[in-house]
C-alpha cells in the first residue's frame, strides 16, 4: 500500500509547488503590492493585498483582490492536477495563498451583500480544507 493512497477512493490531496521567494519577500516587509507585481502568479501575495484591504475599509478593492489570487490559484491547481474538487491541505504551506484568497473572496463577498458567492466560496474552503476554514475563520 502506498504512504498516500486513499482508502475512502476520492481524489489525491493537491499539493502546489513551492515558490518561496514572495513568501520571504513579504515576511521581510516588501510591500505587498511590489511583491504582487514581481510575482503576479502568487496567491499568497494577492490573498494579503485582500487582507490589507478588507483591514483598511476598502471591501471592494479587497474583493478584486481576492478574486484574482483565487483564479490564480485555480489555474495552479489545475496545473498540478486538481480536477475540481478534492482535497487542497492547510497543512501543505504552498497551499494556503490560495486558501486565504478563497477565505478573502468570502469574506468580501458577504461584506458586499454577495450571498451565494459567500456560500460558495465558504463551502468551497470547508471542502478543500476543514483545517483552513477552521483557522482562517
Amino acid at each position: 500500500m502506498a504512504i498516500h493512497e486513499n482508502l475512502l477512493g476520492g481524489p489525491p490531496p493537491t499539493h502546489l509547488p513551492d515558490d518561496p521567494e514572495p513568501r520571504e519577500l513579504l515576511a521581510n516587509g516588501t510591500a505587498t503590492a511590489d511583491v504582487a507585481a514581481k510575482y503576479p502568479k502568487s496567491c499568497l501575495a494577492w490573498a494579503v493585498l485582500a487582507d490589507e484591504a478588507y483591514e483598511g475599509g476598502r471591501v471592494v478593492e479587497s474583493y478584486a483582490y481576492a478574486r484574482t489570487g483565487y483564479h490564480r490559484g485555480l489555474d495552479a491547481l489545475r496545473r498540478n492536477g486538481w480536477k475540481g474538487h478534492g482535497p487542497v491541505p492547510w497543512d501543505h504551506e504552498p497551499n494556503r495563498g490560495f486558501l486565504r484568497a478563497l477565505h478573502a473572496l468570502a469574506r468580501a463577498a458577504q461584506a458586499i451583500g454577495e450571498k451565494d458567492e459567500y456560500e460558495r466560496c465558504s463551502e468551497f474552503l470547508r471542502d478543500s480544507s476543514p483545517a483552513a476554514a477552521r483557522t482562517l475563520g
